[in-house]
Order: C-alpha cells, then structure tokens, then sequence
C-alpha cells in the first residue's frame, strides 16, 4: 500500500495546510496528551529538546491556530484548548494516524515544507531575456 493511500483524505488536507512542522505536531500533540499540564516554554522545551526562543514560538503558533489557550493557573503558560469540536476531532484523528503511521505523516509535513522550498528557490531563478 503506497504511503499517500495510508492516510484519510481529511487528515492529510489538515496537515498540509495546518501543520507547519514536525515540532508544531509533536507540541500539539503533547498539549493534547497531558490537559492538565500547563505548558510554559521552558517546559515544553525540555519534552521536544529545543530551545526556549523555539518553544516560546510553538506555543504562539498554537495559539494562533486557535489549538491552545493562555492557562489562567500559569504565567505564560498555555493548555490543549480547540477552538471548536470540529478542531479538536480532527486533532484527535492525526493524533490516531501519527501513532500508526509516523513515518508516512512525518514525510507529509516534510513535503510540504519542500514544496515551500523549491517554489521560493524558483522565485530567484534567472530568466534568460529575449
């Protein structure tokens, strides 16, 4: 079975066009797993491994997504809160497909980010003038 088929039409538009990165998924999907965790950037930088300045920035792209919310209890601090039902359903399904088939969505995040890269590197082509 080819890696596109694995994935459900609904799960793969979402994460092409709301899914920026493998970090943003993974943070998501922490928020997700652990509700009663406020999740501050130091924290969530020590769970992914990345820097405090990258943490920071994951959690106001979720914010943005409308996929979390400040936490009144913690100072900077954010917690899994879907801006709707549909949202948190289609959440809970790529947290489903990711469980099973990690490698396939990671390299459905990573194509789109190439795609990205070769249009932009398009964008810079020289054009031979007539």
């Amino acid at each position: 079975m080819a890696g596109s088929s694995i994935i459900a039409d609904d799960i793969r538009r979402f994460i092409l066009t709301s899914i920026p990165s493998v970090p943003f998924l993974e943070a998501m999907l922490l928020l997700r797993n652990e509700t009663g965790v406020a999740w501050d950037s130091t924290h969530l930088a020590k769970r992914l491994y990345l820097s405090d300045k990258a943490a920071t920035t994951l959690l106001a792209e979720l914010h943005a997504a409308g996929i979390a919310a400040p936490n009144a209890r913690t100072e900077g601090g954010y917690c899994f809160h879907p801006a709707s039902e549909a949202l948190a359903d289609i959440i809970g399904k790529v947290a489903s497909a990711y469980a099973a088939h990690l490698v396939e969505v990671t390299h459905l995040i990573h194509s789109r980010s190439g795609k990205r890269a070769v249009q932009f590197a398009d964008a810079f082509k020289w054009r031979k003038e007539s």
